[in-house]
C-alpha cells in the first residue's frame, strides 16, 4: 500500500514536469506559424523563445528561499496557477509584444517547478527508490514535449497562420491537473520536521515508508538537523568549503546538460529538419514528433536503470553516445549537397540517436543529482541555484543557436530555404560535441554515485570532506 502512495504522490507532483515539457516544446511547432502571422525574422523568433527562459531564470532566482520558508507544496501550487494564466495569455496575445510578455510570465512557473518538483519528490522518496521516482520528473518532461508536438500537429494548418493560438491554449489542461492533484498531496516530511512540525512529518513518513521504517528515518533526519543547527540557510552557507563540491556539481552538471545543445533540437527541431530537406512546416513537425517519441522511450529506459546501474554508468554511456552522434551529425550536414535524399534521412536518424543517449543520461540525471547533493538546511536554495544555472545556460544556447550556425558555416556549404541563406548547422553540432567531450572528463571527477545513499548520508559525506567520485 505504501509503495502505491509513493508512486501516486510522485506522478501527481511530476505533472509539473509535464507542464515544463509542454510549454518548452509547444513553441517549436508554433514558431513557423506565428513567425509568418506577425512577420518576424529569426532574431525576433529567438527573442520570443528566450522570453520564456528569462522568466524561468527569474522563477529559479527568487523562489529558492521562498521554497525553504513556505514549503515545497505551496510553491508547486503557485506555479500551477501561473501555468494556467500563462497558457491562456500566450494563446490570446494580440501582438508580438504581448506574446513575449506572456511567455516571460509563463517562464516563471517553469523556473519554479523545475527545482521545486524534483526537490519535493526527492524528499518524499525512500533512498532505494529515489532515483527512479525523481527521474519521473524528466519522464514527464518528455511526455510533455511529445504531447506538445502532437498538439502542434493536431492544430497545424498551413492555410491558417493563426493556428498557433490553440497550441498554447491546450496547456491549461495539465496545469489544472497539477493544481487539483497537488491540493490533496502531503507536504515534504523533511521540510515539516525542519520547521519543527515533527508530528506532521512523522505522519507523512508513516504513510510512505510504514511505521517501522518511519522511526529510523525520523531519527536520521532529526540527527542531521541537530548537526546543522548552527548552520545558516542563506547563500553564504552555500559558499562554505564543505559545500564547495555540491555547488560545483549542481552548476556544472546543468552547464553540460544544456551546452551539449539539446534544446536547440527541442525548440528548433522543425527548423533543423527543414534545413535537412523536409518539405513544409507540417512534415517537419512530424519529424519533431519522432524526436519526442525517442525522448520519451529512452527516458523510460533511464528511469528503469538509474537505481539498478547507478548514476555514473548511465552518465558516461550517454555522454559518449552524445559526442559520437554530434560528430557524425556535423559530418552529415557538411556533405549535405552530396548526400541529398540520403542526407535527409541520415540527419534524422542521427538526431534520434543523439536524443536517445541524452534521454538515458544527463537529461534526467541533472535534475536528479541537484535534488540529492545539497543538505536539508539549504536544499531549496541549492536546488534553485542548479535550476537557475540551467535556465541561464539554456537561454544562452537558445539565443545563440542561429548565430553560431551562421558564424561556423563554411563557405560553400550554405543551405537555402525559400531563397533565404540559413547557414549550415554542422559547425554548431561540432561545437556541442567538444562540450560533450569536456563533460566526460569533468564527470570522471565530479559525478557522484548516489544510488541507494540516503540524503542524510550524502550530507554527512560532504561534511567529512569526501571527494565526489568516491561517494558510494
Amino acid at each position: 500500500m505504501k509503495n502505491t502512495i509513493i508512486y501516486v504522490i510522485a506522478v501527481i507532483a511530476a505533472t509539473g514536469g509535464l507542464l515544463f515539457g509542454f510549454d518548452t516544446g509547444v513553441i517549436s511547432g508554433a514558431i513557423p506559424f506565428f513567425q509568418k502571422d506577425f512577420g518576424l525574422d529569426n532574431s525576433m523568433v529567438e527573442l520570443v523563445t528566450s522570453a520564456g527562459l528569462v522568466g524561468a531564470i527569474l522563477g529559479a532566482l527568487f523562489c529558492g528561499k521562498i521554497t525553504d520558508i513556505l514549503g515545497r507544496k505551496v510553491v508547486i501550487l503557485a506555479s500551477a496557477v501561473i501555468f494556467t494564466i500563462g497558457a491562456l495569455w500566450s494563446g490570446f496575445a494580440p501582438s508580438i509584444e504581448q506574446l513575449i510578455i506572456a511567455r516571460l510570465f509563463l517562464g516563471i512557473a517553469i523556473g519554479v517547478s523545475s527545482f521545486a518538483v524534483p526537490l519535493y519528490i526527492a524528499e518524499i522518496s525512500p533512498a532505494n527508490k529515489r532515483g527512479s521516482l525523481v527521474s519521473m520528473f524528466q519522464l514527464m518532461i518528455t511526455i510533455g514535449v511529445l504531447a506538445s508536438y502532437l498538439s502542434d500537429l493536431m492544430f497545424a494548418d498551413e492555410g491558417d497562420m493563426s493556428c498557433w493560438r490553440p497550441m498554447f491554449y491546450i496547456g491549461v489542461v495539465p496545469a489544472l491537473i497539477l493544481l487539483i492533484g497537488m491540493a490533496f498531496m502531503p507536504e515534504s516530511p523533511r521540510w515539516l520536521i525542519s520547521r519543527g512540525r515533527d508530528e506532521e512529518g512523522k505522519s507523512v513518513l508513516a504513510r510512505i515508508e510504514g511505521n517501522e521504517a518511519m522511526e529510523d528515518s525520523y531519527k536520521t533526519i532529526k540527527n542531521e538537523l541537530i548537526k546543522s543547527e548552527k548552520d545558516k540557510s542563506g547563500i553564504k552557507e552555500l559558499m562554505k568549503p564543505w559545500l564547495r563540491n555540491a555547488v560545483i556539481i549542481g552548476v556544472g552538471i546543468m552547464f553540460f546538460q544544456q551546452f551539449v545543445g539539446i534544446n536547440t533540437v527541442i525548440y528548433y527541431s522543425p527548423k533543423i529538419f527543414l534545413m535537412a530537406g523536409f518539405d513544409g512546416a507540417v512534415s517537419a513537425i512530424w519529424a519533431a514528433v519522432g524526436v519526442g517519441v525517442v525522448n520519451l522511450l529512452f527516458t523510460i529506459v533511464s528511469v528503469y536503470f538509474v537505481d539498478r546501474l547507478g548514476r555514473r554508468k548511465l552518465y558516461f554511456t550517454g555522454l559518449t553516445g552524445i559526442f559520437v552522434s554530434l560528430l557524425l551529425l556535423g559530418i552529415c550536414f557538411t556533405h549535405f549537397s552530396y548526400l541529398r535524399e540520403m542526407g535527409k534521412w541520415l540527419s534524422i536518424i542521427l538526431v534520434f540517436v543523439y536524443v536517445a543517449f541524452y534521454a538515458i543520461s544527463i537529461g534526467p540525471l541533472g535534475w536528479l543529482i541537484i535534488s540529492e547533493v545539497f543538505p536539508q538546511k539549504v536544499r531549496g536554495l541549492g536546488s534553485s541555484l542548479g535550476s537557475l544555472s540551467v535556465w541561464v545556460f539554456n537561454t544562452v544556447v537558445t539565443f545563440t543557436f542561429f548565430k553560431i550556425v551562421k558564424a561556423f558555416t563554411v563557405e560553400g556549404t550554405e543551405i537555402y530555404l525559400d531563397g533565404e541563406n540559413l547557414g549550415n548547422p554542422a559547425g554548431a553540432f561540432w561545437f556541442y560535441a567538444i562540450v560533450a567531450l569536456a563533460a566526460i572528463i569533468w564527470g570522471y571527477f565530479y559525478v557522484p554515485e548516489t544510488k541507494g545513499v540516503t540524503l542524510e548520508k550524502i550530507e554527512e559525506y560532504w561534511r567529512k570532506g569526501g571527494k565526489p567520485r568516491h561517494l558510494r
